[in-house]
């Protein structure tokens, strides 16, 4: 995936409203952009942190420029911009990287399924069963290389492991993807400490089949790709 137009670079002022930030940039102008992420952004959103926006180009958008990345205080580089992670999947199953998620003739998107849900991705194939999707977000580092989901407490991540669920149970595929987001992480766990019922649910639903997996994107202003499966640490 590549940025077009390249990203411009900043320093952080303030994220406010969850949707918002002040930044200035590099030449000195100072303005707000749109912060794409629902989450906390634990560690990946202090002020005077610098970071990187695109521009949609458009000058009838409120907003015009998003938030994309995000140096952290350890130097690594991090992705805010949750939306990126579906696309980034979606381009690496295309691609063929991810081994488990090859041979599927068809893949769509957002298809409605379970309790008035949404699938992220849903794989299918006349030779196989379908393959449920969820994708997950990484971006929270604490321990030293160690990330860990979700960033704040999350009842609607944990409708979304009930729907797959659901698909394992009634005999389809159902893949809870972790897509880390953040260059210095390299094992992946469910943040107990944030969100203890997530955490436990996860490897209820582990347990019953659901398939649990984690890759890791590479990036830089210029642009991102998914390239190595990271381990899953569900133990607590």
């Amino acid at each position: 995936m590549k940025f077009e137009p390249p990203l411009q670079s900043g320093r952080l002022i303030r994220r406010y409203k969850r949707f918002l930030a002040d930044i200035e940039t590099d030449d000195g102008q100072q303005f707000t952009i749109h912060c794409p992420n629902t989450g906390s952004m634990k560690n990946c959103g202090e002020p005077g942190s610098r970071i990187w926006f695109s521009d949609s180009g458009n000058p009838k958008r409120k907003y015009r420029h998003t938030w994309e990345l995000v140096e952290t205080r350890k130097g690594i580089t991090a992705c805010v911009n949750t939306g990126q992670a579906n696309k980034l999947v979606e381009e690496a199953i295309t691609a063929g990287t991810i081994p488990a998620l090859r041979g599927y003739g068809q893949l769509r998107r957002e298809v409605k399924y379970g309790d008035s849900s949404r699938i992220d991705l849903l794989l299918s194939d006349d030779n196989k069963t379908d393959c449920y999707i969820e994708v997950k977000s990484v971006t929270l580092e604490e321990a030293e290389g160690h990330g860990f989901f979700p960033d704040a407490v999350s009842t609607r991540g944990q409708k979304h492991l009930l729907e797959l669920l659901k698909m394992k149970q009634a005999g389809c595929r159902a893949v809870l993807l972790f897509c880390v987001q953040h260059t210095g992480i390299s094992q992946v766990s469910p943040a107990d400490h944030i969100d203890p019922a997530y955490g436990k649910l996860l490897r209820e639903v582990f347990s019953a089949g659901v398939e649990v997996i984690a890759w890791q994107s590479e990036l830089s202003a210029q642009g991102m790709e998914l390239s190595r499966e990271l381990p899953v640490k569900l133990q607590p």
